[in-house]
């Protein structure tokens, strides 16, 4: 395994549509790994291979329940609504509002090209929805209701520093 450059908006590659996996290779199942093991150095919820600079059709995703990896998914059914803080590795530390789907049905393949379905509500639901958008060359900034805005800590005023908190 090994960490990959992550790229940043404004590369050309995150616009791009990915193309299909067709037959699982040695050096796919390597960028599965990679991207897992990227996804947790930089404290990310998801990763798709363009983020790495791949047009492939693969996702990682871990919300806190464990890691899953999608070849080719495709949302095939989603309901409800919510809105919420929303980031990206791919924009580093800005976020802002967007209104995803509250339930998502996803049909994929699993790292032996064997179909599965998974089913997500919340986060795990906007987290789906974000990395596929990214197969097709969307990002989430062009979903934001408003202004992006920063996630950095505020500078402290110097006076702020000496009070004891």
């Amino acid at each position: 395994m090994a960490l990959r450059q992550i790229r940043t908006l404004g590369d050309e590659v995150l616009t791009k549509k990915c193309r299909e996996v067709k037959e699982m290779t040695p050096r796919l199942r390597t960028l599965a790994s990679d991207m897992l093991e990227t996804m947790y150095h930089a404290e990310g919820v998801g990763l798709a291979a363009p983020q790495v600079g791949v047009l492939r059709r693969i996702v990682v995703i871990d919300v806190g329940e464990g890691p899953v990896t999608l070849v080719n998914p495709v949302v095939v059914e989603q309901d409800g609504e919510q809105t919420g803080s929303e980031g990206c590795l791919s924009v580093p530390g800005k976020a802002g509002q967007v209104t995803r789907p509250e339930h998502v049905i996803v049909k994929a393949l699993d790292l032996d090209m064997k179909e599965i379905t998974v089913e997500g509500r919340d986060l795990f639901a906007r987290a789906l929805c974000h990395e596929i958008d990214h197969l097709d060359g969307v990002m989430y900034i062009s979903k934001v209701e408003g202004e992006l805005y920063s996630t950095q800590p505020q500078e402290e005023d110097e006076e702020d520093e000496d009070e004891d908190v």
